[in-house]
This record gives structure tokens, C-alpha cells and sequence, in this order.
């Protein structure tokens, strides 16, 4: 499998997009675009970025009625994203729409990866036991969504990387995890409560990580780049 760094794209504009990326020519990294992105530009910024050889983890978190999601996944299909996402607690029925109407959607045949979110980097197992009345710990409420989403037959979760290690466990190897929730060694956490830095989440299991503001608010965004990719990719 393949690991990578992914760049969180937590912009508003096109412009703020494209002027951020233009400090690692000739490189193309690997990027996400968020809600806050794809909500302010639509569509366009995804074919821009794609046209400019980035490949693209669209994350909306999906989750609605099956029937929704299929064709909402089936639309997106068309983008030629190379990931995508919903919740996982959507239901199982929901995950197998979301991937038909992915394939379905696809025009080349090969469809986007599909990941399901687990619990957020931003809820806490006190949080998810107060406010979502959710009992079990948190690794065993991840391992659970995990598996559903291995029944449904999708490609892999969005977990904090300090779950990527039991996922694979009970997913198999090449059950992808992607993970949010990064930052350099004695930074602070911000609004994540489950982080660690890219060498640990390597250590762990992790095959892609997502990085926003320790990247994107850096004083040198393309040196903290390449700090990430040497911790996670030893590169």
C-alpha cells in the first residue's frame, strides 16, 4: 500500500487555493478539499486542480437516506476524484448506495476510492459518551463502523491515526486509513483531541495522513511539507 501526504485545503477561494499551491511547483501534492472549499467554489476548483495534476480527496461526509447518497456519489463520480467520503454511521445500507452509485457514475470505469468517517479527530470518548449516548469506548466504536464499512465493501475509513493500527487488525492490510489529526512533535492540538505526530502515525498503520494548518498557516508551508513527508515517508 502505497502511504502519502495529504494537504487539507482549508481555503474559501480559488484564488487562496491556487496562490497557496504555487509555493510547491514543480511539485503536486496529493490534496483534500473540505465543505468550506467545495461549498464557496463548487465544482470548478475540483476540474482546476485535477487539470493542474493534483489527485483529490473530495471530503463532504455524506450522510443522508441511501437513495440520496447514491445519486449525490453517482454526480461526484463525475469529477474524477480520487477519493471520496461519508459517515459512517449512515448505515450499511447507506455505504453500499454511496458505492453503487459511484461506479455507476464513474465514466472511465475506474471509480474513486470510498472512505468512510469513523468519529471525528474532534470528538473525545467523553463527548461521544455525553452528547451521542454512544456507550463503548472509542476503539471499539471505530473497529465496529471499521467493519461495517468492510462489509459494505468500501476501500477504507477516516480514522484518527491512533486507531489506524486496530482497524487494520480487523480489516485486513489492504483496508485503507486515512488519518487527520497530525501534528509536529510538542505543537499544539488545536480542536483535535486524538493526534499524534506523522513518524508515530506511520508506526501505527496509518497508509495516508491529512495535514491542514500545521502545512497551510506554517511560516515556510513547503518546508513543513517536506518535514511531513520525511517523518511519514522517511522521503
Amino acid at each position: 500500500m502505497p502511504k502519502d501526504v495529504i494537504i487539507a485545503l482549508d481555503f474559501n477561494t480559488s484564488k487562496e487555493t491556487l496562490e497557496f499551491l504555487e509555493v510547491f511547483h514543480p511539485l503536486h501534492p496529493f490534496v483534500k478539499i473540505g465543505m468550506e472549499l467545495f461549498y464557496a467554489e463548487g465544482p470548478s476548483v475540483v476540474r482546476k486542480l485535477k487539470q493542474n495534476g493534483h489527485r483529490v480527496f473530495l471530503d463532504l461526509k455524506l450522510h443522508d437516506i441511501p437513495n440520496t447518497v447514491r445519486k449525490s456519489m453517482r454526480v461526484l463520480a463525475e469529477l474524477g476524484v480520487d477519493v471520496c467520503n461519508l459517515h459512517a454511521a449512515g448505515t450499511t445500507a447507506m455505504m453500499r448506495a454511496a458505492l453503487d452509485g459511484l461506479t455507476e457514475g464513474s465514466p472511465s470505469g475506474c471509480r474513486p476510492l470510498l472512505v468512510a468517517v469513523t468519529q471525528l479527530t474532534s470528538t473525545s470518548e467523553e463527548v461521544m459518551h455525553n452528547e451521542l449516548l454512544i456507550p463503548n469506548t472509542m476503539e471499539e466504536t471505530v473497529r465496529h463502523y471499521a467493519m461495517n464499512a468492510h462489509t459494505a465493501g468500501l476501500d477504507g475509513v477516516v480514522c484518527s491515526p491512533l486507531e489506524a493500527g486496530l482497524v487494520k487488525k480487523a480489516c485486513g492490510a489492504d483496508f485503507i486509513t486515512i488519518t487527520p489529526g497530525i501534528r509536529f512533535a510538542g505543537a499544539a492540538g488545536d480542536d483535535q483531541s486524538r493526534i499524534t505526530t506523522p513518524a508515530r502515525a506511520r508506526e501505527i498503520g496509518s497508509d495516508y495522513i491529512v495535514v491542514g494548518r500545521p502545512i497551510t498557516q506554517a511560516a515556510s508551508p513547503l518546508d513543513a511539507y517536506k518535514q511531513c513527508c520525511r517523518e511519514f515517508l522517511n522521503a
